[in-house]
């Protein structure tokens, strides 16, 4: 199978020549919606994702049967710095967890009907140290992009990414304060639990990463690139090749969305096929979220990681379309009224 795209150029392209939601399908969902046994904006939000998932889809009536979870992992050079609780060995160590079906996600994932795939990312390679110089190489960052490209099922309806690496908000941060702006304390968390002095070397990390960098801090690829990191940037590929199908996603949590965001930077509205799965604990996820324009759907204080939080809300997604799709009309039902 060729490569989807051999350079960052070829990548940009791809992302300009997105397709968006099937119009009539909407007009049709929303027909439809005006039918169903029920009050007019009785079932809130449901509605509007229920007509969401329908454009993107096709159909009026859709189904909601094949959803995907891919967990992508990599390591990060930054790590060596301290910014996280945890050693990088952890990333290898989760990713065998995942494999055996002993993970948070895993249990997520089956109890919603998702496949679930994982994608080691050059575990025994980690990203240069983004404080010393661009996390990746134009070629690390397209076999990245590539492997989320090439890790999506065409024939799932949804898809959900999820990661694993050590470190990783902070390159998370980086990406989001790179392209949203502020002070890097704005998007700097404690992650998997530092304290406070930990969390004052995160944010000097950080800080740090983008002097350095600041000269490309305006092209967002080159921001994932210089800052980001292979899981990070296969979520992002994952998402755009989502797109490309017509596949909606859920985003899971602060590192998912920083991802994705540099898909919305690059080609404004790339994100109009997914949803917030829920509001994370760290605390620049709401912020990020409010950047983008997606309100979450769910928020139960997540820090997990790994797709969890956007898994759990596929539960929500189904119940939506399934009203939708299931619920007899006025006409249907013989109820007066409609």
């Amino acid at each position: 199978m060729p490569a989807p795209f051999s350079s960052i150029a070829e990548f940009r392209n791809r992302l300009n020549a997105l397709p968006g939601p099937d119009r009539l399908a909407i007009a049709g969902a929303q027909d439809r919606n005006g039918q169903l046994t029920k009050p007019p904006g009785a079932l809130g939000r449901l509605e509007d994702l229920a007509i969401w998932y329908a454009g993107w889809r096709g159909t009026p009536r859709p189904l909601l049967e094949r959803p995907q979870v891919v967990i992508f992992a990599g390591n990060h050079g930054v790590a060596a710095r301290g910014v996280s609780a945890f050693p990088p060995e952890v990333t290898v160590q989760m990713v065998a967890n995942f494999q055996a079906g002993g993970a948070a996600i895993n249990q997520l994932s089956k109890a919603f009907g998702a496949t679930m795939a994982v994608v080691a990312l050059d575990l025994d390679r980690p990203t240069q140290d983004f404080t010393a110089g661009p996390a990746m190489t134009e070629d690390e960052l397209v076999a990245a992009l590539a492997a989320g490209w090439e890790a999506v099922d065409p024939s799932a309806d949804l898809l959900v990414t999820g990661e694993m690496g050590i470190g990783n908000t902070t390159p998370a941060a980086a990406l989001a304060c790179a392209l949203f702006g502020g002070t890097a304390a704005d998007w700097t968390g404690r992650g998997t639990g530092l304290d406070d002095k930990g969390l004052s070397l995160k944010t000097s990390v950080v800080e740090e990463g983008l002097a350095l960098h600041r000269d490309v801090l305006g092209d967002p690829l080159e921001v994932m690139r210089c800052l980001g990191g292979r899981e990070l940037a296969a979520m992002a590929g994952a998402v755009a090749r989502a797109r490309e199908e017509r596949i909606p996603v859920i985003l899971d949590g602060f590192i998912c969305t920083a991802s994705a965001a540099v898909l919305d930077r690059a080609a404004p509205g790339a994100l109009d096929h997914a949803v917030a799965g829920h509001a994370s604990a760290e605390q620049a996820h709401q912020k990020l979220l409010a950047a983008l324009g997606k309100d979450p759907l769910l928020s139960l204080g997540l820090r997990l990681g790994e797709g969890s939080g956007a898994a759990l809300a596929i539960g929500v997604l189904k119940g939506a379309i399934a009203c939708h799709s299931g619920m007899a009309t006025f006409a249907e039902a013989g109820v007066s009224g409609g």
